[in-house]
Parts: structure tokens; C-alpha cells; sequence
């Protein structure tokens, strides 16, 4: 197995657990219920947790209680009330009881517990983790056993199949393939026979902090943490050989033999990632024409310049680029991934940029794409229609960036951008993307409440209770699709209550919070309501929006620490060069 230095072993996670003192992290309340021995898979969760930033608040049930705590409404698993519940059904336990069944029943077995599954999603609140199923070749058929439906091997693909048809017709459930874990490092590092008879443990300690990563990927990603961009070193990164030194002609690319092999296909791996909604971006020691002359001529390249959302290509060092890189996305470094073959420039971001994922990339290009692959870097628990525009959007951002240094007045240059926005409420063909943006929105977002497909829908179903508004934005640059969400709750018929507030750090600077406050105060006129009263929840990522509301001329609400309130005769209409889609 290649050695992966960006995942720490179990015996590290379980020094993290120990020395750090996790009072400040946020906590997330997890049960894990298991039909084998979870301990140290707590362990390695809860350590690996700590290294993303948070706390797990962990119930772990008694082995084996699976069916009993979900099916029992007075169990402890219910009395915890947990966000997120991970369950763990091994294959072992699995083929035990395939085993026991009568011949005639063993083509049911995937079935049966499908049906549990959908069942038990009807009796947990919250989000649900199901590790699928490494496969174990019983081998009773041989060979046969893929043609005949009542083997273990048979069931065993057919149930991991039914559960990826399972969660994608329910938006709260998530899969951590375990299946693609075993497939990687191979079944005899995944299990320890020894281990397992005498402690009833069936995952090996070297897969343990394997299994908590991807773990922790869907985690993060719920709590909207996760990865949005990948900034790119360009000479023997993305292709083989020094451009400047070297020349077109001499740099390694192309899809025939050799080592230029192996960077078309990471090409072609970052091709997807963009094509999926990630960002890309380049950071190159080179200079700019010289750089972009592979994305111009050379006809084995994959990426082109259409695919790069900033491209810096100079001699200052990595680190102010990719600095100049985040002022231009405006996204946290957090948020970002940099690939570079050059382990002195990898350190160096690491040093002054410390919340940046740098992989530790391995020495042979060879190895690159295995390696990333292995890292599971871009964990995404949503995904919508829109996600493939991202890239124009932040080219677009960028040529905005460009035209704003050649105004000194503010208003001119906002005068000048000729913005639109349509207001609508939330539509079927919104949902997706609306559900995405609560998800994914950690800045600009005052109370960063997390909601699914079917929560959006009952919102602007419930017409009694909510109010819902989307806002889009578009200029004379482009469109930058929809950038803003609200849900007003109606508390009474004087007081409307901002459950939520989100918008995209793309359309900061631009009026766009005094737009949506002058549509909301002219709905509230229009309805009878007096007041509207907003709150701030504090978040590590939302301090931007701290002195929001204030800002907009909210005054603090006595007694209610972090809410405000806006009397509606008294707010003066603010002034704005957004006009509004009839």
C-alpha cells in the first residue's frame, strides 16, 4: 500500500484526543450504533474530528443493538437526540445471518435490509451515515457466484447498489463507502482475523483512521466545511518538464507511453472537478504568457484557459499569489487546496497560509492521481445544475475586480456595473440550489441554520408560518445566478422574525444587503407587520456579518443577546444601484 502522509496513524489520533483541549470547538452531538465493537472507531473519530475543527458530543450504543435502539422510541439513542447518526452493519455479521437463513430466503437478504433501512430513516431525526459493505468472497460458488442470486457475494453488491438507490431519493442519507476503503488498501490490511475472534472488532487499527476520514468528510461537509477550490503549480505539476526551459514542444503531456501519461490524466481528473463546481486556479513561478502557452497551443492539454478561474503566473512568492488568488474568490483559505511538485514551496504555504490543505504529493508523477484520489479531497453532500457555471462566475468576479481600479468614486463604478436582481420565492427548479447555498454559506450567513430539499419545500409550502424570498444578480459582466436567501417567519401580526439570511461572498460591496432589506421593509408595509427582528448566531466563519444588522439600523432587542429589531415606519429607505427585475 503507498504510504499516505497526510493521514495521521491511529496512534497519532489517538494523542490528539488526548492533549487538545476541545472547549472552544464546535460541538456536534453524533450516535454511532454498530453490530460489532465500535470503541476505538470512537476513538478515531473523535480524534480525527478535532483535527477538522470540531467536537463530537459521541453516543455509542451497546454492540449488536442496532435494530432495538431505532425500533424502541424510549431508547437512549432517541433521548440523545443526536444531528448526525452513523450506523454500522458490518459484512461479518452480515453473512453470519445470510448463513442461519433457509436456501429458499438467501435471495432476499439485500432486500430485507434495505426495507430496514428505509423504515428506520423514517424513525431518526436528522442526518444518517451508513457504511456500506466490503465485500467478503465466501467462496461456495467460485466464479458462480456472480450468476446466481441467492449467493453472498451475489447480495452483498446487489446491497450496496440498493443503498446508493436508496440515498439518492433521500437527501438525508449519506453513504461512507467502506467498500471503496477495503478496495484501496486491500482486505488483509482492512481486517485482522486475529483481532476480530478475540474482540468482535471487525475493522483492523490500520483502517481505522481510513474509515474516519471519510467519516469526517461528510461530517465537515454538513457543517459546510469542505473544499471549494484547487490552486495549481503548473511545471511538473500539471505537466512534465520546465515551460520556460524547456519550450512546447518539450514538456511531457499526451494519453501514449511515458510519464506524459500520467499528467493528461490528472488533467483530466481536475477536468471533472471543475466540470462538478470546483474552482481552479493557477500559481505559477513563470512568466504569464509564457505559462498560459500550454493552455493555448499544445494539443495534448486538457485543461484550457476557459477552465481557470484566476490565473496568476509571475515571480513573486506562492504565498502572495495564492493571498491575491483569495482576495479575488473571496472564499476562506480553508477552502482551498494547492498541488505543487516542489516540497520547498509546499512547505512554505503551509507555514504562512496554515489553514490551506497542501498534500504532501508523492515524488513519482506517477503517483500523483492515486495519491489525491486516496485523499478524498472534494466530499460533497450536494451538488445542483449550477455547480458548472461556477467557474464563469468567478472569471466574470475577476474582470469586475479589474474594472473597480479604474474608478475612484464608489457609486460611479456601481452606477456603471448596471445591476438587476429578480426577486421570486422559492421555486421548484430553485430547491436544489437553495438547499445548497444553506448548506455551503458559512461567511455571510447570520444564523447558519442547514436545511434539505424537503425542508426548502415545506417552507414556501407553509405559507401561514413563512415568507421566503431568492434573490438573483446579474450585470453587464454576467449573471451570477441566485446570491441571496431569506426565510422570514411570521411570529405574529405585528412581528416578522429573519430565520434566515444568507448570500454569497461574491456580491459583498455591491448594495446588495440594502436591496433585501428595502424588499423585506416594503413586504412588511405592505402586510400590516411593524417590526422585523433579526438575530446573529456566532459561528467560527460567520464574524463577518457580526455588526449586520446594526449596520442596517437594527437596534439591539432587550433582554435577547444577539437580536435586533427594525421598526418598520422608522427605517429610511437605503440607497442602492440595484434595480429590480419586473
Amino acid at each position: 500500500m503507498m504510504e499516505n502522509k497526510d493521514i495521521p496513524t491511529f496512534k497519532e489520533l489517538k494523542k490528539i484526543l488526548k492533549q487538545t483541549d476541545t472547549s472552544s470547538l464546535l460541538k456536534i452531538k453524533v450516535a454511532l450504533l454498530g453490530d460489532s465493537a465500535t470503541q476505538l472507531l470512537v476513538t478515531a473519530l473523535k480524534g480525527e474530528a478535532i483535527r477538522r475543527g470540531f467536537c463530537l458530543d459521541l453516543f455509542e450504543a451497546e454492540y449488536n443493538q442496532v435494530e432495538r435502539q431505532i425500533l424502541d422510541p424510549t431508547s437512549d439513542f432517541h433521548a440523545f437526540k443526536p444531528q448526525i447518526t452513523i450506523l454500522f452493519q458490518s459484512t461479518h455479521k452480515l453473512l453470519t445471518h445470510f448463513e442461519e437463513l433457509p436456501p429458499q430466503q438467501r435471495n432476499s437478504l439485500a432486500k430485507d435490509r434495505v426495507d430496514f433501512l428505509s423504515d428506520a430513516l423514517s424513525l431518526i431525526d436528522g442526518k444518517v451515515i451508513v457504511y456500506n459493505y466490503p465485500e467478503i468472497d465466501d467462496a461456495v460458488f467460485g466464479s458462480y457466484a456472480n450468476k446466481i442470486d441467492s449467493s453472498f457475494v451475489y447480495q452483498t453488491r446487489k446491497l450496496n447498489f440498493e443503498l446508493m438507490n436508496l440515498a439518492g431519493t433521500n437527501p438525508n442519507l449519506f453513504i461512507c463507502d467502506l467498500s471503496s476503503i477495503q478496495n484501496k488498501i486491500g482486505r488483509d490490511t482492512a481486517f485482522d482475523s486475529s483481532v476480530y475472534t478475540s474482540t468482535e472488532m471487525v475493522l483492523s487499527i490500520d483502517v481505522l483512521p481510513f474509515v474516519a476520514q471519510r467519516t469526517m468528510d461528510i461530517i465537515a461537509s454538513l457543517q459546510g466545511k469542505f473544499k471549494k477550490c484547487l490552486i495549481m503549480d503548473l511545471d511538473n505539476t500539471l505537466w512534465g518538464g520546465v515551460i520556460g526551459d524547456d519550450g512546447l514542444e518539450g514538456i511531457q503531456l499526451g494519453h501514449g507511453f511515458g510519464i506524459g501519461k500520467a499528467f493528461s490524466e490528472l488533467q483530466l481528473w481536475i477536468k471533472q472537478l471543475k466540470d462538478r463546481g470546483i474552482i481552479l486556479a493557477v500559481c505559477s513561478k513563470n512568466n504569464e504568457q509564457t505559462a498560459k502557452e500550454p493552455f493555448e497551443k499544445h494539443p495534448e492539454m486538457v485543461l484550457k484557459l476557459d477552465d481557470i478561474a484566476v490565473f496568476v503566473a509571475n515571480w513573486e512568492t506562492k504565498v502572495s499569489n495564492i493571498m491575491q488568488i483569495q482576495q479575488i474568490l473571496n472564499i476562506g483559505f480553508d477552502s482551498m487546496v494547492f498541488i505543487d511538485d516542489n516540497p520547498f514551496e509546499r512547505n512554505i504555504v503551509r507555514e504562512n497560509i496554515q489553514q490551506m490543505t497542501v498534500p504532501e504529493l508523492p515524488e513519482d508523477p506517477a503517483e500523483y492521481l492515486e495519491y489525491l484520489y486516496s485523499l478524498n479531497l472534494f466530499e460533497t453532500t450536494s451538488y445542483s445544475a449550477n455547480d458548472k457555471d461556477r467557474t464563469k462566475q468567478y472569471q466574470v468576479e475577476a474582470q469586475r475586480v479589474g474594472e473597480r481600479k479604474h474608478f475612484t468614486n464608489e457609486n460611479e463604478f456601481l452606477q456603471s456595473l448596471n445591476m438587476v436582481s429578480e426577486v421570486e420565492g422559492f421555486t421548484k427548479y430553485q430547491t436544489p440550489r437553495i438547499a445548497q447555498l444553506t448548506q455551503r454559506s458559512n461567511q455571510f450567513n447570520l444564523r447558519t441554520v442547514r436545511y434539505t430539499e424537503e425542508d426548502i419545500q415545506r417552507l414556501e409550502a407553509d405559507k401561514e408560518h413563512y415568507k421566503c424570498f431568492s434573490f438573483t444578480l446579474q450585470d453587464k459582466f454576467g449573471d451570477n445566478g441566485m446570491i441571496c436567501v431569506i426565510v422570514l417567519e411570521k411570529k405574529d401580526k405585528d412581528t416578522l422574525f429573519i430565520n434566515e439570511w444568507l448570500m454569497s461572498c461574491r456580491v459583498l460591496k455591491r448594495g446588495m444587503e440594502y436591496f433585501t432589506l428595502n424588499t423585506l421593509v416594503d413586504y412588511a408595509k405592505k402586510e400590516g407587520y411593524k417590526t422585523i427582528i433579526g438575530e446573529y448566531i456566532p459561528t467560527p466563519k460567520n464574524s463577518m456579518v457580526e455588526k449586520h444588522y446594526t449596520n442596517l439600523g437594527f437596534q439591539p432587542l432587550e433582554n435577547k443577546e444577539n437580536q435586533f429589531v427594525l421598526r418598520v415606519e422608522d427605517h429610511e429607505e437605503k440607497q442602492v444601484f440595484i434595480k429590480k427585475k419586473e
